[in-house]
């Protein structure tokens, strides 16, 4: 297991004079707006502790004023902390000094905001290339890597438009690239795509998305938006009064929200197409074969089963047997097609609705982890979509 790119440990902001007063009535069960209530100080974050994984989509979301853009700031220290630690790469970010942390900055930690903060004098191509101007590379190397960069966001035929000449999508997409051209291993995302019209939004989450398969980066990202967070993040964390009140991957926080303000946020989304086909699968439905003698495959289908998935050696299907094999010295193995246990559920329709028997659901190794029959697709549907009906 890699070492996590990003932990947290004990996180505090708090705004106002005093922030130790403050502390302390929160260290005794103090709320936030009591505290507030009581000393005018503001809370922002409150022994905040997670870690993030390289590589991944961490997504933290919450209502406004729930602390995540604080908690982002902290992160890369356009904050100062109360209290707490941040260690990305195992450095303690806020104990670096200021001259370390902006090399940090230029070179390793990107951040993309909401305004997409483009300089209206100059050329896309200019834009894109402005951190690594910064960063004192020449102009010839600077402008090679920013043109490869804006190639990746689909913007290279524009690069020496000026911004006002571009949609708010494509404007984006050139903070995306400015963002990219450094080649951080972190970036922070605060709000990134909000100021989008829906389309142009799903459209940068699918760049994203597409970014992500080639080049594993680890991306912190802000939003309100909880369908934006199902859809791109590898986990959630969800905030509320400056706290983290739930972290899990988008299934686990669909199957157990943690209390009646995580369960808010389903209010109205039909959260059935964000399951996957291992999170529909059963284990145990269909019997499973290792031999194809006549002993076994009675054996197996000697109760209610009318087939049995036969596997090889590595615990990869071979194909099934239905009932007529019984008693039948060669047994016919029928072919069946699996599907990724990361499947989406459209897919899994599609598939279970073209075949009779259930669908063998594999892992990433192509090693069989269970099945999804129609049975399952409808008892999903019905109860994922009835409720928000």
């Amino acid at each position: 297991m890699n070492s996590p790119k990003v932990v947290v440990e004990g996180l505090c902001k708090v705004f106002g004079a005093n922030p130790r007063l403050a502390l302390d009535m929160l260290a005794g069960g103090s709320t936030k707006d009591e505290v507030f209530a009581k000393t005018g100080h503001v809370v922002g974050v409150h022994d905040v502790s997670f870690e993030v994984q390289e590589g991944e989509i961490f997504v933290l979301m919450g209502l406004s004023g729930s602390g995540k853009s604080t908690l982002i700031r902290l992160i890369n220290r356009l904050v100062e902390p109360t209290a707490g630690k941040v260690l990305i790469d195992g450095r303690d970010v806020a104990a670096v000094r200021r001259s370390e942390l902006t090399a940090l900055r230029r070179t390793d930690m990107s951040m993309v905001f909401q305004s997409f903060a483009l300089m209206p004098q100059r050329t896309v191509l200019s834009n894109a290339a402005f951190g690594l101007e910064v960063a004192g590379m020449g102009r010839k190397v600077r402008e090679k890597r920013a043109l490869e960069v804006l190639e990746q966001v689909g913007l290279a035929p524009f690069a020496q438009k000026l911004p006002a000449e571009l949609s708010g999508g494509m404007q984006q997409r050139v903070g995306l690239a400015r963002a990219l051209a450094v080649n951080p291993s972190l970036m922070i995302m605060d709000e990134a795509f909000s100021a989008l019209d829906p389309l142009k939004r799903k459209e940068m989450q699918n760049v994203l998305l597409e970014l992500q398969k080639n080049q594993r980066r680890t991306i912190m990202f802000v939003s309100h938006d909880l369908e934006e967070a199902l859809r791109i993040g590898n986990r959630i964390a969800i905030m509320e009064g400056g706290r983290v009140v739930q972290i899990g991957t988008p299934q686990d926080i669909i199957a157990n929200p943690a209390d009646d303000y995580v369960k808010a946020f389903f209010e109205g989304i039909d959260t059935s197409r964000y399951l996957t086909a291992g999170d529909m699968m059963q284990t145990n439905e269909v019997p499973l074969l290792r031999n194809l003698d006549a002993s076994s495959i009675e054996t197996s289908l000697n109760g209610s089963a009318e087939y049995a998935f036969v596997l090889d050696a590595e615990h990869r299907i071979r194909g099934f047997v239905t009932r007529d094999a019984i008693g039948n010295a060669s047994p016919d193995l029928r072919k069946v097609e699996c599907i990724s246990h990361a499947a989406s559920l459209d897919h899994v329709v599609s598939r279970v609705c073209a075949t009779t028997t259930a669908v063998p659901v594999v892992d990433d190794d192509g090693c069989y982890c269970g099945s999804v029959d129609r049975a399952v697709v409808l008892k999903v549907l019905t109860r994922s979509r009835g409720s928000h009906v």
